[in-house]
């Protein structure tokens, strides 16, 4: 792995507008390599780190600046797999790494904070460009209010990304996956391989979604929606770490776990912009125009409707998550079974290749 070099920064702000000095790769990460699948987990879970240790470092940057939402929204994503690869090989990673889980889950609130307000920025964007020019300027207080919103969560995010608990957490990353993986997990015969043990994590992994869509019913909450959306998340995350290199049945469910993530997603999006119009006017503070208070319930009588649509949004996906791309990917993880359990030696191929790649070449892949 390329060595990750971390340059000390000094944080800048100067009325809103932030500027600090980054942590930076001190070279160019190396092209992906095929790995076999007679890799250890725990170096395999290293690889993986590591990778999404550069992308972190990548996307730092852009988030900071602020000029583009895209940049926080792919840091957010890729927090939230680092979180995800903490808790997937959690056996089989250095202790202090699986404790740094907890400074992960705090970044994750405060990035989600403020993506939260983008998103609702440029839903509101959107829905006014199919207004008239009156009920545009309506609107326009509600817009001033959410941009304000907006530069306050930044600076909580930027203060957070400037604690020392981060800064402690990406050291303890970079210092974790440059260091060599345990000597009971380091590849050597009867050590556990990523054939042997991603099979088995990955049906786990599809039993919760299915418990989870199972335990839905009419008068089902929001958060009981959210819950699927985060377990077909978990599943895709399983998938894209050691076995989507499966063939076309693991290409077929990641393209249909991607359709039910997206989905949902809007759906949460919009209970998540409805409440927050319905405690805006409820708050004799804000001081919203009474014109500006009769458009925002229009709005979120829009944002209503799309969140309506979550229940018919998970029949349709899940039926073409389980049905044949299931039963297709279900019997491919067999054969790896039945091949690791027959053979002493470790199931040699392509399975385990987490990807060495450049952390701007995985941009579409840590898409969500």
């Amino acid at each position: 792995m390329s060595k990750l070099v971390l340059s000390a920064r000094e944080p800048a702000v100067d009325r809103g507008t932030v500027e600090a000095k980054m942590p930076v790769a001190s070279e160019a990460p190396a092209p992906p390599a095929r790995v076999e699948g007679s890799l250890a987990v725990g170096e395999a879970a290293l690889t993986q780190m590591h990778r999404l240790l550069g992308a972190w470092l990548t996307h730092e940057p852009g988030a900071r600046l602020g000029h583009d939402p895209e940049d926080l929204h792919q840091l957010r994503v890729t927090a939230r797999r680092i979180d995800a690869t903490l808790s997937l090989f959690r056996q089989h990673l250095p202790p202090a790494l699986v404790k740094a889980r907890k400074t992960a889950k705090a970044l994750l609130r405060s990035l989600g904070a403020t993506r939260d307000l983008d998103v609702q920025l440029a839903g509101l964007n959107a829905y006014c460009e199919e207004l008239p020019e009156e009920e545009r300027r309506a609107l326009e207080p509600l817009k001033e209010r959410l941009t304000i919103e907006r530069a306050r969560a930044r600076a909580r995010m930027l203060r957070a990304l400037d604690s020392e608990p981060t800064r402690r957490w990406i050291q303890t990353l970079a210092a974790a996956t440059e260091a060599q993986p345990a000597a009971n997990d380091s590849g050597a015969s009867g050590a556990a391989t990523v054939a042997a043990v991603m099979p088995l994590r990955v049906r786990r992994r599809f039993r919760r979604l299915r418990k989870a869509v199972r335990r839905l019913r009419a008068d089902s909450s929001m958060d009981d929606y959210h819950k699927v959306r985060r377990r077909a998340k978990q599943l895709r995350y399983a998938l894209e770490s050691g076995l989507d290199l499966c063939g076309k049945p693991a290409d077929e469910m990641l393209k249909a776990l991607r359709r039910m993530q997206d989905k949902l997603g809007a759906n949460q999006d919009a209970h998540i912009a409805r409440n927050h119009l319905t405690a805006l006017a409820a708050d004799p503070a804000c001081g919203l125009p009474p014109t500006t208070l009769f458009h925002m319930g229009r709005l979120a009588e829009h944002h209503a409707r799309v969140t309506s649509e979550a229940r018919s949004t998970v029949t349709k996906s899940w039926r073409k998550v389980r049905g044949r791309r299931w039963k297709a990917l279900r019997a491919r993880l067999g054969e790896f079974e039945h091949r690791a359990a027959e053979s002493p030696d470790p199931v040699p191929g392509p399975l385990a290749a987490l990807g060495n790649a450049s952390p701007t070449a995985e941009t579409t892949r840590l898409s969500h």
